[in-house]
């Protein structure tokens, strides 16, 4: 998968925060664990209240040394705490935004346009795995004749991707963006300026109105959408995957792909 800049990313917790959240973890799994001990009985003695802190720190310290899986345990933990707020939190971004995620009109449509399952693939040109991906998205529609695939420009490489990605969308006025999006995916190398109008040029475009298009206010308010939305979905790279109420990241195979369009087609 190929990811934004650390800057661009969405927002996250710092790490400096998960890591305080696991280390006041372990002083209650701890804690806990001293307040049980038949050895300490602290809820009948009251040692809890009189030990002093730096007896108390001594004693983590020693249990955490023998007892290092103990870490591990909370790490994993949290992480698993983490994932799953996350994933309840994405799945409400797609169902209040699900017109923005599968419906948008302005979003280029490959597939069916009226299949009964969705697709939506968040790419960059100048991603490799996004070009890894793209034959087995058209295996897959070619499997499918249920199968409808959304495109959503997302140019998180530099200039040259943000070109690519106004060519293409001006190419969608001129109704040739599949053929220019499959070009610039079969093309090797960097896909720059020089290299988006060849393609342009051999997909049939009037490059005079491609050229005019691309600066419609129209275009970069697609894009400047597209990478709010991604925000939203917890999208930080490409390729990015939305069906039914899942997010997936990373490039995948054809099983994978076939996978995730069965459990949305059987709702599960």
């Amino acid at each position: 998968m190929t990811e934004l800049a650390p800057q661009e990313r969405p927002n996250r917790s710092p790490g400096l925060v998960a890591w305080l959240l696991v280390l006041l973890t372990l002083l209650a799994v701890v804690g806990a664990w001293f307040a049980f001990h038949p050895t300490f009985r602290w809820g009948q003695s009251g040692l809890a209240a009189a030990m002093p802190k730096d007896e108390f720190e001594r004693r983590v310290r020693a249990y955490l040394l023998e007892h290092p899986e103990v870490i591990a345990e909370a790490i994993s933990r949290l992480e698993s705490q983490q994932g799953a707020q996350e994933t309840t939190e994405v799945q409400a971004v797609l169902k209040a935004r699900a017109d923005e995620v599968f419906r948008d009109p302005e979003s280029p449509v490959g597939g069916n346009p009226n299949g009964d399952v969705t697709l939506v693939e968040f790419f960059d040109y100048n991603c490799p795995y996004c070009r890894q991906v793209a034959p087995l998205l058209l295996e897959a529609v070619a499997a499918d004749p249920e199968l409808r695939v959304v495109f959503k420009e997302f140019p998180i490489l530099g200039p040259n991707s943000v070109f690519a990605a106004k060519a293409a969308l001006a190419a969608h006025r001129q109704g040739k963006y599949l053929a220019f999006h499959d070009g610039l995916m079969k093309a090797r190398g960097v896909t720059d300026e020089r290299k988006a109008l060849e393609v342009a040029a051999a997909a049939g475009l009037d490059l005079d109105r491609l050229k005019a298009d691309m600066e419609a206010p129209a275009i970069q308010a697609l894009l400047d959408r597209n990478l709010e939305l991604a925000r939203a979905l917890r999208i930080n790279g490409t390729p990015g995957f939305a069906v039914s109420d899942k997010v997936v990241m990373g490039a995948t195979d054809l099983r994978g792909l076939q996978a995730l369009i069965s459990e949305a087609r059987n709702g599960r």
